[in-house]
């Protein structure tokens, strides 16, 4: 069992690197398989010993080698928080097979990427999405054919929960929020409600600590709801179904 955590904290490191590398480059148009890694500041290329997930940015005391720019530490914690639901993952599903935490393990990557590519430029690309969902549906449909009807049924209800939602208040939500939680359905299947349900109650939570420490200013202010629906698919993906069940007995 050690053997197998160690190897999903290693394997997390390096979906969380890969993860930062796909919400630089994807919003940009940039090549992820030919491109090599470049500084964002002065365009150097970045050595491979640089790269190694962590580890890279504590040697380098978070600035970059070439030109001394800083290195944001949303990165090598997006690494590392990656690192640990991949293992939370393979503890939940220790006794199921490998398809269901190889599942968990693309979905927690793609949350990862879409939550820096909201935080830093207010979009959720739709290849990230829709790469997430080719693959779920690739591993779902030979391994647990059964449950794919609802994993449809999920994604199309609360797709159209949030769709009709941001049609009601397009300043609250966007579509990409909409094609997110569809895809969150395809991955948890019934226990979308309860990450949902999540998302929302958190969303709600700190809109109301804005409005309390800035007043009737807070509601202009922009806030992403990406991240609140990616920490409720995190919720969803270890919890929702003994919520789901607690909730029904």
């Amino acid at each position: 069992m050690v053997a197998l955590l160690l190897f999903a904290f290693l394997v997390g490191l390096a979906a969380g690197s890969f993860a930062t590398a796909v919400a630089h480059r994807v919003p940009r148009g940039l090549n992820l398989t030919t491109s090599r890694s470049e500084c964002p500041a002065c365009g150097a290329p970045i050595a491979a010993r640089d790269n190694i997930p962590v580890v890279g940015w504590l040697v380098l005391r978070g600035r970059a080698r070439c030109c001394g720019a800083p290195i944001s530490p949303r990165y090598p914690l997006t690494e590392l928080a990656t690192a640990v639901l991949f293992v939370a993952a393979a503890l939940v599903h220790r006794h199921d097979s490998f398809a269901e935490v190889a599942i968990d393990w693309i979905f927690i990557t793609a949350l990862a990427a879409i939550t820096l590519t909201d935080l830093e430029q207010r979009i959720i690309p739709n290849k990230i999405l829709l790469v997430a969902a080719i693959l779920c549906l690739a591993i779902a449909i030979p391994t647990d054919p059964g449950g794919v009807p609802e994993r449809l049924i999920a994604a199309a209800a609360a797709g159209g929960i949030f769709f009709l939602i941001a049609l009601a208040y397009p300043q609250g939500l966007g579509l990409g929020d909409v094609k997110l939680a569809a895809t969150m359905g395809l991955f948890l299947g019934r226990a979308v409600a309860p990450a949902i349900f999540a998302a929302l109650l958190i969303g709600t939570a700190v809109g109301l600590v804005l409005i309390a420490r800035h007043g009737s200013s807070a509601r202009k202010m922009a806030i992403p709801f990406g991240p609140f629906l990616a920490l409720g698919g995190v919720i969803g993906m270890l919890v929702g179904d003994q919520i789901l069940d607690a909730y029904l007995g």
